[in-house]
């Protein structure tokens, strides 16, 4: 339950910052919505720790708010595999799909911070290496990546950045964690572009 009300403020939060930044920003523009600052793109994620491997494809599409200030939905897709070792004799096999939301602050045009909140699908093959024993199980969980990037961001024409992220969060079965309920560090290298603007 503590899990979910941490999720819930982070979200308010995310939100608030939004509508405050947004609210200023329409304020310069005097009410208009431009097309122009609507973004496309795609991050490739990759996670490395000891005898573990995450690989994933997240798709987005958000708005830039303000000069320093984007905020989207992304979908994911992720694989993650861990090897058994002395302290564990289970192999895990995962595979989840899922969606959120982020923000990404650009505090200076080259390094952001970025906030995402998501909830992901998971279907599990696990095998007991001195047994042989196996088992397959779907369950869900709650993240929350929070981290650090460098990039580039011209604004209404492309951007693309690095991140370096963390799952906050301490649900056991997030795909960014693993069977010690560690974190994962997640490496996001992604791009994307502006829609066009539209004819005046």
């Amino acid at each position: 339950m503590k899990k979910l009300r941490t999720l819930i403020a982070v979200i308010l939060l995310a939100v608030s910052v939004s509508s405050f930044a947004q609210q200023n920003d329409i304020d310069e523009r005097k009410g208009k919505f431009k097309k122009e600052n609507i973004f496309l793109g795609s991050s490739l994620n990759l996670g490395l720790a000891n005898r573990s491997f995450n690989l994933g494809l997240n798709p987005e599409i958000g708005y830039s708010i303000t000069k320093w200030l984007d905020a989207g939905v992304a979908l994911n897709i992720n694989y993650f595999s861990q090897n058994a070792s002395e302290f564990s004799s289970i192999r895990l096999r995962n595979f989840n799909y899922g969606g959120g939301t982020f923000l990404r602050i650009w505090p200076v045009s080259f390094l952001h911070i970025q906030v995402q909140p998501e909830f992901n699908w998971i279907s599990s093959s696990q095998k007991d290496v001195l047994t042989n024993q196996t088992g397959n199980y779907n369950y869900n969980a709650g993240s929350l990546l929070i981290g650090v990037g460098y990039g580039t961001r011209v604004l209404n024409s492309h951007y693309s950045y690095v991140t370096l992220m963390i799952d906050v969060l301490q649900n056991r079965n997030s795909p960014y964690r693993d069977q010690y309920n560690d974190p994962l560090p997640v490496f996001r290298a992604g791009f994307g572009i502006y829609l066009k603007p539209g004819k005046q």
